[in-house]
């Protein structure tokens, strides 16, 4: 099983996540921001990922400690869960809609941090999460994990949509790009090493 487990414990955030990349899409837990925890909910469940998260945050000042610290623990667990990486496909790619909304997801577990975010709403909030968080997330998440994720909305009026459509355009590439691959017996790059 490719598991593992992470902590961080700051002035402003107590963060434990576990994470079994071999699962069944099982969430539990929660971060204390309600939408926040639908997005790992179904990033968990789409990836095929058993994902713990038990957040205590500075939720009285804002989110926005909460929803980093939760990233940056998440890349962590996922590039320790990974290990050597021998027998990835290492690239996966998703196209998704939800409703009106349509995004795409492509993602390479390079060793090589990069986020390309190309998304906007109309709206500021959608629940108790502010959406700048969003990009916020997924840049603490590659940078932590060493890996290379665009995320583009292709369309989309609603932001509940929009956002839940990257989520889950994530999850997928996630999921393709994790998977053991039945021809790579080795690193899947001319270098030997990701």
């Amino acid at each position: 099983m490719r598991e593992a487990q992470v902590e961080r414990i700051t002035s402003e955030t107590s963060v434990k996540v576990k994470l079994n990349l071999d699962g069944n899409g099982i969430f539990q837990g929660g971060t204390g921001v309600g939408f926040m925890d639908h997005m790992l909910h179904l990033l968990a469940r789409h990836a095929l990922f058993d994902l713990q998260v038990e957040v205590v945050g500075d939720l009285h000042v804002d989110a926005h400690h909460t929803v980093e610290d939760t990233g940056i623990c998440l890349g962590q667990v996922l590039k320790e869960a990974l290990g050597d990486k021998k027998g990835i496909t290492r690239y996966g790619w998703a196209l998704v809609p939800m409703d009106e909304a349509l995004a795409m997801a492509a993602v390479d577990l390079s060793g090589r941090p990069y986020l390309v975010y190309e998304a906007s709403t109309a709206d500021r909030t959608v629940g108790e999460l502010p959406v700048e968080l969003v990009p916020e997330f997924f840049r603490a998440l590659t940078n932590n994990a060493g890996v290379t994720l665009h995320l583009r909305l292709l369309s989309g009026e609603n932001t509940h949509h929009i956002i839940e459509a990257l989520f889950k355009g994530c999850a997928r590439a996630l999921r393709e790009a994790v998977a053991l691959s039945e021809r790579e017996s080795g690193i899947p790059s001319t270098k030997g090493k990701l």
